[in-house]
């Protein structure tokens, strides 16, 4: 290869390193209004009354929005009003629009509107959501519009229920001769993306609805606002520039549907919806929360014989993409380890809190906390090395999935290697304990991940090449870059396989839907997979249309031309050809007759032979392939005070081939991060009322500068046929596992089995002190 697997230069590097990148709150155009939301401070409450006077006195106000009857939004559902009405179901739901000639006035103009609510009894967790007793958060669930694979209960709580029945419990029961079960918890959090979302909406006189937005989805908002106000979907144009960070919380539609009835309140003018960071965390889609109970039967040498799992997901006020993250977690719910016999029931439940989006690794990281912590409880019960039961359990080819797909080594990575580079990088055969002094003791904790993508059967992906009369091409895609780096591997695969400079090739990175082959969405790690195909695709439309050119040129046939280095040339003789820039917009004869044209290359990938789960046992096929990975972390634990310091953290995943390696070493380093962050700082904390109280970064911890870890990563290249060069998605897989591992780590140190995150040193206390 001489272009994939090096460390190539992203496309984008230039202009964010200058600082010359533009995000979408960095647009502005002449007249554009100010739109401010009017948020609800409770979880749960009757709006009574909405008053307006004193607001609309403030110079500058040109329309306040209330909620009016709009068609109700959603995907799996169409259960949210995109503004309140009749009652708030979360803290921080949109209950009325202010649009302003500038922010201040419309700031100050929402906080004189005056909302009077009679407070509702809150549904605070998932688990009281399950009780029969429970408040409902919809008492109209049965009359909604749905899709044929959600299946909310009426009169219930209950978004969906997604079964998994694999095998036969009732012989993996009685082959079991230890058995361990245990149950967890942890609230929803946020995304925390630098990047806050931000919308803008246009409408033109001709009726073109022109939107700006920060989102991984600019096809689906395309698609959404068309279905959701019947408007002509051919006269909506979404632009979409650099993205800030999403890791799943800007592939839901919410601002942009804002943008868009904020703009038609006043004629069409220009308007911006930008959430400030405290409106970016409570108000728009949050991570999901999970409570969840995991039983695990296995024999005496720790083969694995049966699992028990019940997943109770905290979708939040509005189900929207929360189904979705449901239905993934019940596809892998056994983590990377082969069971034959597999009882799993998914349930999204809705609660009062902010609603649940996708979240980077799609449930995964969540349900990998809760295997591996009942792992390294089967572990000690067995009295057997934790790495070692994990090598023994792990999926192989030939095994099947609990959706009962047969692997092979192409569907499948190959974990048991990632297991083996994890041991000797974190130094397991030193011992996973090591006592620096009586308060002081380093402890290392081990955990395996796998996922697959469960996203639409008929998600396409398009790439459209066009020539520059230099002999350069320009390679459009509606892939957005969202800090992947994946617009610079999709130039890499077409250098690849053009065999030309990959300087050479221009990436457009802003996506404009009106004119860019569309790419479902930019997300579940398919940006490489699909785009990459769709780019392979085009490259040899492209590959054609030169040949077919140069053969009439050359006089030779088709098939004994090559193309390399920008050239079209004789195969047994390379001092024939002609260059690109010759023949790419057409050749031009010595008497100035022409032939060609500029060559425009097209190409499109859909995935193939993904079905829909059966409703009863789960059975079908959700994804292409499986990416695995094995993660080590170790940590110095302090016995008086329950405080620690991250030590080294260690990742080896699958890539399938690595496309760029700096990039892909980026990519699992800052996913571990976020991993170790979500584990250990980050989550909301809910009062009675279900207000979320600590709405800033101030009071919402990420991981601040000085507390990472030393980072170790490595991969294993088993490559998937169909992946492009072999590729796979390895952009979730840095975080799923650091839950598990640090998890595991800190029970070991503290000597008490840790259920709940984040991991803070306060739960490790009131854990001792139940003990």
């Amino acid at each position: 290869m001489d272009v994939i697997g090096k460390g190539v230069i992203r496309k984008d590097a230039w202009d964010k390193v200058t600082g010359d990148a533009k995000y979408t709150d960095d647009y502005q155009s002449v007249g554009m209004l100010s739109c401010t939301k009017v948020i609800s401070p409770y979880g749960h409450a009757t709006i009574t009354s909405i008053d307006t006077t004193e607001a609309l006195k403030i110079p500058g106000v040109r329309a306040i929005i209330t909620g009016e009857h709009y068609p109700l939004t959603g995907e799996a559902i169409r259960d949210r009003p995109p503004i309140a009405v009749g009652k708030v179901r979360y803290h921080g739901e949109p209950v009325a629009l202010v649009v302003a000639d500038t922010p201040s006035q419309a700031k100050k103009a929402a906080n004189l509107v005056k909302v009077n609510y009679e407070l509702l009894p809150v549904v605070n967790s998932p688990t009281q959501a399950f009780q029969k007793n429970a408040p409902l958060v919809h008492e109209r669930l049965g009359e909604y519009k749905k899709e044929e694979d959600s299946h909310p209960v009426p009169g219930t709580n209950i978004a969906t229920l997604t079964k998994i029945r694999k095998g036969d419990m009732e012989k993996g029961w009685s082959e079991s001769e230890v058995t361990v079960e245990a149950s967890y918890s942890f609230a929803p959090s946020d995304h925390a993306a630098m990047e806050t979302r931000c919308s803008t909406c246009e409408i033109s006189r001709d009726g073109i609805i022109n939107i700006m937005t920060s989102s991984q989805a600019p096809y689906m908002v395309k698609t959404l606002i068309s279905e959701f106000f019947g408007e002509d979907i051919g006269k909506i144009v979404v632009h979409t520039p650099f993205v800030g960070g999403g890791y799943g919380g800007k592939a839901p539609v919410q601002l942009e549907i804002l943008a868009y009835l904020a703009s038609k309140a006043v004629g069409g003018r220009p308007v911006k919806v930008f959430n400030t960071r405290e409106e970016d965390i409570i108000t728009s889609p949050c991570h999901i929360g999970l409570d969840a109970t995991v039983k695990i039967g296995a024999d005496h040498n720790g083969k694995i014989k049966a699992m028990e799992l019940l997943y109770l997901w905290d979708g939040g006020a509005y189900s929207d993409k929360a189904i979705d993250v449901t239905r993934s977690g019940a596809v892998d719910c056994t983590g990377p380890y082969n069971v034959e016999n597999v009882w799993c029931d998914s349930y999204c439940m809705y609660t009062n809190h902010p609603y649940a989006s996708p979240y980077r690794g799609f449930s995964h990281s969540e349900l990998s906390f809760v295997i591996e912590r009942t792992l390294d409880l089967l572990s000690q019960k067995l009295k057997m090395d934790p790495l070692q039961l994990r090598f023994l359990n792990a999926i192989r080819p030939g095994n099947t999935s609990p959706t009962r797909v047969l692997f092979n080594k192409s569907n499948l990575g190959d974990l048991p290697h990632c297991i083996e580079k994890v041991r000797h990088l974190i130094k397991w055969d030193e011992g996973p304990i090591k006592q620096i002094n009586e308060r002081y003791v380093r402890v290392k904790g081990v955990s395996c991940s796998w996922k697959t993508s469960t996203i639409d059967a008929n998600a396409p992906s398009g790439v459209i090449l066009t020539f520059n009369r230099d002999g350069s091409i320009n390679l459009m895609s509606g892939l957005i870059e969202i800090g992947t780096g994946t617009k610079t591997v999709l130039a890499q695969i077409l250098a690849e396989r053009l065999k030309m400079d990959v300087d050479k090739i221009h990436v457009r990175m802003e996506v404009d839907t009106q004119t860019m082959p569309e790419h479902w969405k930019t997300v579940a790690s398919r940006g490489t997979f699909m785009a990459g195909r769709a780019t392979l695709n085009a490259a040899e439309d492209v590959i054609n249309q030169l040949k077919e050119v140069a053969s009439c040129v050359l006089r030779a046939p088709k098939e004994d031309l090559e193309v390399a280095n920008s050239r079209v040339f004789l195969r047994d003789d390379p001092s024939i050809g002609l260059h690109f820039k010759d023949i790419g917009y057409g050749y031009k004869y010595p008497n100035g007759n022409a032939i060609g044209g500029q060559i425009i290359g097209r190409g499109k990938y859909i995935l193939r032979h993904i079905t829909y789960l059966n409703p009863e046992t789960g059975a079908g096929k959700p994804g292409p392939e499986w990416s695995v990975a094995a993660y080590g972390v170790e940590v110095e634990f302090d016995r008086k005070d329950y405080t620690y310091r991250l030590v080294n953290a260690v990742t080896v995943v699958d890539a399938g081939r690595v496309m760029n390696v700096k990039t892909a070493l980026g990519q699992v380093m800052g996913a571990m991060s976020m991993g170790l962050a979500f584990a250990g700082r980050e989550t909301f904390y809910f009062d009675d009322l279900g207000r979320v109280m600590n709405p800033q970064l101030r009071t919402y911890r990420p991981l601040r500068y000085g507390e990472n870890p030393n980072y170790l990563v490595d991969f294993v290249e088993n490559p998937a046929i169909d992946g492009p060069y072999g590729a796979r998605g390895i952009g979730e897989l840095g975080l799923m596992g650091m839950p598990g591992a640090l998890g595991n780590a800190l029970s070991v140190a503290a000597g008490v089995s840790l259920h709940n995150l984040p991991l803070i040193p306060e739960l490790i206390w009131k854990a001792k002190d139940k003990q």
